[in-house]
């Protein structure tokens, strides 16, 4: 009989979130939609008005930002109580209900800014010297006009707010199907038990010692996507269109560009990236290799990236331990960092375990004026244990900036989003190094590092090349057939991961189960922060408190600065190519170190 995931409500209540910290009933909820319903009307009625005098340009502003912030939070609890059950047919409801009023409060809101714009700036500084409660929003306004030539008429951009529903639909589609309506097939596990496959299930089977199950794990993922592969290719392609869209009516030459300008972050950085791995392409076929070899396999193939190269290190990791071992990783951020780290372990700010309909992956997110969320489905793998590390890195990141910025600047930029993160991880590496001189532990550990070089740098600049491309096609008028993202795909996994593995034709399927594909030019800012975060938790291990200081300056500024100064300000300078190009480095340091530990 096949084991199957247990329910939402069989989920004891320590392990679960806390959403009654956002609203204690769905009563309450309901009010905050009509609070900003409310607050829109009376925005509206301030159209026209805002360059009479400075108290309405004040009171527009106020009035803007309360609504977003009204929408963050409304939003949140909708989404955090759909994620862990999207079975739930009132918790759907909610979402798509916060959903359509949000395209409603974008079309009242939308004459803000191209009215905003329309002011002569030397009137607006007129009002900021007039009333001194303005100076909150100063960096609002410096952003304001920075987009000045992308931004349309107060008609157009009504048009545009109303197509939003439309524009978000393919991402809407796939979250569903992919993690509502998709049903995998069972397979036999290691004691020859039936058990279903799952997304949360997957990377597990893939780190089986028994190469028939990770073999039949990957057949039967790919075989399912593929069964479905013309409708996610229309999924995708319409994805694709919804951006080249909305770039050219904002009058961007393509749609990276329409992407990174929202973050303030130079196209150049993305294109940096892929030429900074092309160039290191031969660390990457190395360790490859490396891995064929250690395993004594006469072929590598994909099914066998993820297997732990050291067995008998191989260890389950209860939840408890995990949060005990993060902790202690932790201590060079200070007590005060580690103070919040532990409330969030003790007052279930954490989502930990797979249930029936739960959303696949892990994320954190945070919400203003309550504290972050962090979704996981735990599996007491060392993969978890810095999965977890890695959200609590978001977490922090969320809540310094949410308690040292106002809300109108607290939202940091998704380019710096990853680095928090993945400094954490590295820091939880360095002390679990630290901890042993066991050859074969450090072996493992190594391996496991090396594995987040590969699935963060290369793998996640690949999936970045691949969006690249495929957005190019369709500004070019090219159809994104299941063919061709499929033959792009394979490709691409051809060129990255070398000769000395079979890249199995199932996996040019792997692009239709992505869900960061329908984020719009996300994956490569996982790379981007990776490398950051490697020199940043290098500086802090080795300078101590001061690189402290300046890094949690960088988690507190939220918004208050471009995502380049502010990374500056923490000690990188991602406009170079020298972190990535130093974060490899350190890769192939580590392919030393495992090369000679596994002699």
């Amino acid at each position: 009989m096949a084991k199957e995931l247990p329910k939402r409500s069989e989920i004891e209540l320590q392990n679960t979130w806390k959403t009654e910290d956002m609203y204690a009933t769905v009563a309450d909820w309901e009010a905050d939609l009509a609070g900003m319903s409310a607050m829109a009307k009376e925005l509206m009625g301030l159209a026209g008005h805002l360059k009479d005098n400075a108290e309405s340009f004040y009171r527009a502003l106020v009035l803007n930002d309360e609504i977003e912030r009204l929408a963050g939070l409304t939003y949140n609890y909708a989404s955090r109580c759909s994620d862990v059950d999207t079975t739930n047919a009132e918790n759907q409801a909610r979402v798509m209900k916060v959903q359509m009023l949000f395209v409603s409060l974008g079309e009242q809101c939308s004459f803000l800014v191209p009215e905003i714009l329309s002011i002569p700036e030397d009137k607006i500084k007129e009002f900021f010297g007039q009333k001194p409660e303005l100076r909150v929003y100063t960096n609002f306004i410096k952003e304001v006009l920075r987009g000045k030539e992308h931004t349309l008429s107060q008609e157009m951009e009504a048009l545009l707010a109303s197509a939003g529903e439309l524009t978000a639909a393919p991402d809407n589609i796939f979250g569903m199907f992919n993690n509502a309506d998709l049903v995998f097939p069972e397979i036999q596990d290691e004691n020859g038990e039936m058990v279903r496959l799952t997304h949360g299930r997957y990377v597990p089977f893939l780190e089986s010692a028994d190469r028939r199950v990770r073999k039949d794990a990957f057949e039967a993922m790919y075989s399912t996507f593929k069964s479905y592969r013309n409708t996610l290719a229309a999924v995708y392609g319409t994805q694709t269109k919804a951006s080249w869209f909305s770039a050219k009516a904002r009058k961007y030459s393509s749609c990276l560009e329409a992407a990174v300008d929202r973050n303030n972050v130079p196209v150049s950085v993305y294109y940096n990236l892929i030429e900074a791995v092309h160039n290191n392409m031969d660390k990457m076929h190395r360790y490859v290799s490396l891995r064929k070899r250690l395993l004594g396999l006469d072929e590598l193939h994909m099914y066998d990236l993820y297997v732990p190269l050291v067995k008998e290190a191989d260890v389950k990791i209860p939840f408890e331990e995990a949060k005990k071992t993060v902790y202690e990783a932790l201590a060079p951020l200070g007590e005060d960092y580690r103070a919040v780290i532990r409330e969030g372990f003790e007052n279930r700010w954490i989502d930990v375990y797979e249930n029936e309909g739960k959303r696949s992956g892990a994320y954190s997110a945070g919400v203003y004026g309550v504290h972050p969320y962090v979704l996981m489905n735990y599996n007491e793998t060392l993969d978890n244990e810095f999965t977890l590390a890695h959200e609590m890195g978001h977490a922090m990141h969320s809540y310094l900036s949410n308690k040292n910025q106002p809300h109108v600047d607290s939202r940091y930029v998704i380019f710096v989003a990853e680095v928090a993160s993945t400094c954490n991880e590295v820091l939880l590496m360095q002390h679990l190094l630290k901890k042993t001189t066991d050859k074969v532990q450090r072996a493992y550990l190594i391996n496991h590092f090396l594995e987040s070089f590969r699935g963060t740098v290369y793998r996640q600049t690949m999936f970045a090349e691949f969006e690249l491309r495929t957005h190019e096609m369709t500004e070019r008028g090219e159809s994104l057939t299941p063919d061709a993202l499929s033959s792009l795909y394979y490709d691409l996994n051809k060129q990255y991961f070398g000769t000395d593995i079979v890249v199995d034709e199932d996996i040019a399927m792997e692009w239709a189960r992505i869900p960061h594909f329908y984020y719009n030019f996300y994956v490569y800012q996982y790379a981007t922060g990776f490398s950051a975060a490697v020199a940043l938790a290098n500086k802090i291990l080795k300078e101590g408190a001061p690189a402290v200081e300046n890094y949690k300056k960088f988690l507190s500024g939220g918004s208050s600065d471009s995502p380049i100064n502010l990374l500056r300000i923490a000690g990188v300078d991602m406009a170079s190519p020298e972190p990535i190009n130093e974060a490899l480095a350190y890769f192939d340091k580590l392919l030393d170190e495992m090369e000679e530990l596994m002699k």
